[in-house]
């Protein structure tokens, strides 16, 4: 299909022994948001980590508009410009101000100029609501302050998909909407967005696809007005329970 992005074939992951990923199978098309929701353990950072290349997987295939994105270094920088990722630690850079967090993957693995650079960057941090800060270090912000311009310094890469790996869960409980607000508006704008996530009303409301891992497996891969109302898996149903209930 030619609006799928990513397709993932047969992918598994193993540290020594221990088998982390198991068989995965799925596609990611354009403006789809996928929340992927499971126990800690479940694997689901890891898929993401795989997704973006940051582990390499033991077997299975990644593909790329339909290009396999192979083990040479280039390629996964090139694929990587487009595939963006927020880190739940923020990841900034902690001797730069926020505008030049911003700017330096634009200037350095885009090569865009300064002006154009300094345009995104102001853009994007207004659209998070941070663009006062432009001055401020890493270390004079909130943390939901600093995940925002995580999330600012991500789309001045201009993805054409965006990882999220936890991104609220090293955050204060008030700090958590203020950073789910801001991937509540991306979502509207139609970027394509792959949410690893322990918030199940955001999975549930924002999410076009929710998919459930356990113990290493897709479980289950639905609409989330059917995953969370009518799971078919057993085990969905148990993860889901106590959210259910509430």
């Amino acid at each position: 299909m030619e609006d799928t992005i990513i397709k993932i074939e047969e992918l598994g992951k193993s540290f020594g022994g221990h088998e982390v990923l198991r068989k995965i199978d799925f596609s990611v098309k354009k403006g789809e948001v996928i929340c992927i929701v499971g126990s800690s353990g479940s694997g689901k950072s890891t898929l993401l980590r795989c997704i973006n290349r940051l582990e390499h997987q033991t077997v299975g295939k990644i593909y790329y508009h339909g290009r396999e994105i192979r083990d040479v270094q280039k390629e996964i920088n090139a694929y990587r410009a487009k595939v963006g990722m927020v880190f739940q630690s923020f990841n900034l850079f902690n001797n730069m101000n926020v505008l030049e967090n911003c700017m330096a993957g634009t200037r350095r693995v885009l090569h865009i100029s300064k002006e154009e650079a300094y345009a995104r960057a102001i853009s994007n941090l207004k659209s998070v609501g941070m663009a006062p800060y432009i001055n401020a270090f890493p270390e004079h912000l909130s943390g939901g302050q600093k995940q925002r311009v995580a999330i600012a310094r991500a789309l001045c890469m201009n993805p054409e998909v965006l990882l999220f790996d936890e991104p609220t869960s090293a955050l204060d409980p008030e700090m958590v909407g203020e950073v789910l607000n801001v991937m509540k508006e991306l979502a509207k704008t139609g970027l394509t967005m792959i949410i690893v996530t322990h918030e199940m009303g955001f999975a549930r409301d924002v999410s076009t696809r929710t998919i459930f891992m356990d113990k290493g497996f897709v479980v289950e891969d639905d609409d989330p007005r059917k995953l969370f109302t009518n799971p078919k898996n057993p085990r969905t149903r148990e993860f889901l329970s106590r959210f259910m209930a509430g």
